[in-house]
């Protein structure tokens, strides 16, 4: 990493590159024009709770998505407390977009310092030792030492401002740059990852509903090879291509837009609050041919996996119950 004042990035825009940013700006223009932005706040909490559980869940948190949708409703719950605290960290910081700029640095400390509050104590400030990235017992990366943390961020900020190039591609490159630097002591990944989203989000608002972190979870293997792979190669076109083929999956699986169900299904979605047996919800919808109410409303919200059970691995047991899946509560959204 170099720390000239024109410092720029070492990137190669390939043709998988291109491609993607092509993919994921058609995409976004035909979601943007459907939905006007999707600003229901319902579909927004939906995915907020699917991004900030990604996230989290690369740095080993274990609470569920029910855990941190109490969380955020201000219910208690049992769990470890610094995971609690993780949390209510994540739903505040990424509750403050509209409160910061992408290419602010004081409000990237100001990320930190809400995302990590309570866990460190260098929360909202540059790291003042020497860090290294892990793997198992070995050390894959040996971040910059800590005196050239605040000029290497600057620069980095300061090529943002100029840069001239799609968001998609500046979003990656940034995240990349970041964790390179890695320059706090701890937090480095969940604060990237919120601020390439964060970015993505200033960009079109519908990224706002769109739980990239989740995808990154679910790849973390690749994830953190491509970040290796940019630092062998001395070119972040490897994590570039990782995180737009990321967000490419997370457009095309999130819906944004309601699926069309038939009034049956729609009122039973309506009466569902938490989990319910069938009798609850078949006397809640006013109905008494338990059949009737089987076939025309309870299976076909399952089919179109809009409502789940509790308890999929035995679907006649007496103890069985239905919720809502993620798919539901936006369709209420």
């Amino acid at each position: 990493m170099n720390n000239k004042p024109n410092y720029q990035p070492p990137y190669t825009l390939t043709p998988t590159i291109l491609n993607l940013v092509a993919q994921i700006s058609e995409l976004v223009g035909r979601m943007t024009a459907l939905t006007g932005n999707a600003k229901s706040l319902q579909l927004r909490r939906v995915n907020r709770i699917r991004t900030i559980q990604g996230s989290l869940a690369i740095e080993g948190n274990t609470l569920s998505r029910e855990q941190m949708t109490a969380i955020l409703a201000g219910k208690r719950i049992i769990a470890p407390p610094r995971e609690i605290q993780e949390v209510r960290n994540a739903l505040l910081a990424y509750g403050r977009f509209e409160q910061w700029q992408p290419y602010v640095e004081a409000d990237l400390l100001d990320a930190h310092r809400d995302l990590m509050t309570g866990l460190i104590n260098e929360a909202g400030v540059y790291r003042s030792g020497g860090v290294g990235v892990m793997s198992g017992e070995h050390i894959i990366h040996m971040a910059p030492p800590a005196e050239r943390v605040p000029l290497l961020m600057s620069d980095l900020f300061h090529w943002m401002v100029s840069a001239d190039i799609h968001p998609l591609i500046l979003s990656s490159i940034f995240h990349y740059e970041f964790e390179f630097i890695h320059p706090f002591a701890d937090g480095n990944g969940r604060v990237g990852r919120l601020w390439q989203s964060f970015i993505l989000t200033n960009w079109n608002e519908l990224f706002a509903n769109i739980p990239v972190e989740s995808l990154v979870h679910a790849h973390q293997a690749e994830y953190y090879r491509a970040l290796q792979n940019s630092t062998d190669q001395t070119d972040c076109a490897p994590f570039i291509e990782f995180m737009l083929k990321m967000i490419l999956e997370a457009v095309t699986y999130t819906p944004q837009v309601a699926p069309q169900v038939t009034p049956q299904v729609g009122s039973l979605l309506n009466i569902v609050k938490g989990e319910m047996d069938r009798e609850s919800l078949q006397e809640a919808l006013g109905l008494k041919d338990r059949k009737s109410f089987r076939e025309r409303y309870l299976k076909p919200a399952i089919a179109e996996e809009l409502l789940e059970m509790t308890r999929p691995d035995k679907p006649h047991s007496r103890l069985q119950k239905y919720r809502l899946t993620d798919k539901g509560q936006q369709w209420l959204a």
